[in-house]
């Protein structure tokens, strides 16, 4: 069952990204606009295919083309890396088209959108990289090196959540992504999510590189928790800081999505390399997709900010 599983999938993923790869070469979507209860909602062909407010503004192939998702991740196909030939732009842009609808890249003007692109590439470039202080073309160039966790050392199975997100016999749920999901409960989350079992197979997000992103780009968009926001919300400003929040110095920009998506796993503990690689990595790309590391905003790091979601609460994704 699994195989036919695997297979079928196949056939989707391969059929979709043939039909992606003729819209993408056609950059010529028609915007078709419609006013519901007052408001001014879009449609953008297939890349921002739901009706939304969001739709109306410019969709991520307007400004993020396939030589500058080569220019940052330039050594991920290179023999020494880890994933060769799995991640590739069209897979990313098929994940981002089932978002963007939602204000993924699309919140704003140009600049924000490709702010929020940089930001979100900043995660998943230094969780997937392999580079190091010398490494050929910098440490920057080595994102999406892995779409796994090679030496796991534990299966990543939460008993308590028997009743919930069950362990499923012989699986293992340990880091795997763009951004690396671990734990049974928070496969179990994006499984729903994406209307994928992934509990029972985990391994699809390493055999798929549009769920692989797609997974990611849900856990940025979506709040870890009740009454807190989504990185997405933080970064754009759709986020208003609560009295305890500006106590505890969270407040929007770049340095909250690493609170809210390592807790104090990176967070509260001064300027530590872990932190400092997410936020260069994010400068970086700025500068590399022709925006400039000046246009990164305030607040961006979390080191003296309190985790919303403290290590022993077990509800860290990561």
């Amino acid at each position: 069952m699994a195989a036919m599983k695997l297979s079928a999938m196949a056939v989707v993923a391969l059929t979709i990204m043939t039909l992606a790869g003729l819209a993408i070469a056609d950059l010529s979507e028609e915007t078709k606009v419609k006013i519901v209860k007052g408001k001014k909602v879009c449609t953008r062909g297939w890349e921002c295919g739901t009706w939304s407010k969001y739709c109306c503004n410019q969709t991520i192939s307007d400004f993020f083309q396939v030589y500058q998702f080569e220019n940052l991740f330039a050594k991920r196909n290179l023999p020494e890396a880890h994933a060769v030939g799995f991640w590739d732009y069209q897979s990313f842009i098929i994940a981002a088209s089932q978002f963007q609808h939602l204000g993924f890249c699309t919140t704003g003007g140009k600049l924000m959108g490709m702010r929020e692109l940089a930001a979100f590439l900043g995660h998943v470039g230094s969780k997937t990289s392999c580079g190091y202080g010398v490494a050929t073309g910098g440490p920057f160039a080595w994102g999406l090196c892995y779409n796994r966790e090679l030496s796991p050392s534990q299966k990543y199975c939460d008993e308590s959540y028997k009743y919930t997100y069950p362990c499923s016999p012989g699986a293992d749920y340990y880091g795997r992504g763009a951004i690396p999901i671990y734990w049974n409960y928070n496969y179990g989350a994006a499984g729903v999510a994406l209307k994928e079992d992934l509990l029972n197979h985990p391994e699809y997000i390493e055999q798929n590189a549009t769920l692989a992103f797609q997974a990611a780009i849900w856990r940025w968009m979506t709040p870890l928790k009740k009454g807190q926001p989504s990185a997405h919300q933080a970064f754009v400003g759709d986020w208003k800081p609560t009295k305890n929040d500006t106590l505890s110095n969270r407040f929007p920009g770049f340095g909250i999505t690493m609170n809210i998506l390592y807790g104090d796993g990176v967070c509260g503990k001064g300027e530590v390399d872990d932190m400092n690689n997410i936020m260069s990595h994010y400068q970086h790309y700025l500068d590399l997709m022709g925006v400039g590391a000046e246009q990164a905003g305030t607040n961006l790091t979390c080191g003296e900010q309190k985790a919303f979601n403290p290590s022993n609460s077990g509800s860290s994704s990561s």
